[in-house]
């Protein structure tokens, strides 16, 4: 009887782990940034908020100081493009607050949620987003709220 119960306690814990693995597989990562603009607005409790009333998981977050290199690095593919001065200043003129969030379909979910990266269509499609609403137009090009990690 003993043998049993070891045995059937063993093959729980493997199942559970297995369930773990399986609903760890199901999940995405993606990295959110609260960007200059929201952290001297004081809107980082309302965004979190928002972030977390819509399913995701914030894993990890810390508030940054970024500067030239480490932007002009982040933002590397967009060195070339005309906005890219603009972004640097404002990218590097107050604290960010950078976060990695999960769920199940996190990428396209993030996206979703935040709508446009384009302030013009944003404020057509998602009007009520304060990223949206409040954004400074660089280009229709630029993403600077939603990278994914892998």
């Amino acid at each position: 009887m003993r043998l049993i119960s070891v045995f059937l306690l063993h093959l729980l814990v493997i199942l559970f782990l297995q369930s773990l693995s399986y609903a760890a597989l199901e999940k995405e990562r993606t990295l959110a940034m609260i960007k200059p603009d929201g952290i001297r607005g004081n809107f980082t409790n309302q965004i979190k908020h928002v972030i977390v009333q819509s399913g995701f998981v914030i894993v990890h977050e810390m508030m940054l100081q970024l500067d030239v290199r480490n932007v002009s690095l982040f933002y590397s593919e967009h060195s070339e493009k005309s906005f890219f001065p603009n972004l640097v200043e404002y990218m590097t003129s107050g604290p960010v607050l950078v976060m990695v969030i999960e769920k199940t379909n996190a990428i396209a979910d993030w996206r979703a949620l935040i709508g446009p990266t384009d302030a013009g269509k944003a404020k057509v499609s998602h009007p009520n987003r304060y990223h949206q609403v409040h954004q400074i137009n660089f280009s229709p090009k630029v993403r600077h709220l939603d990278f994914p990690l892998g």
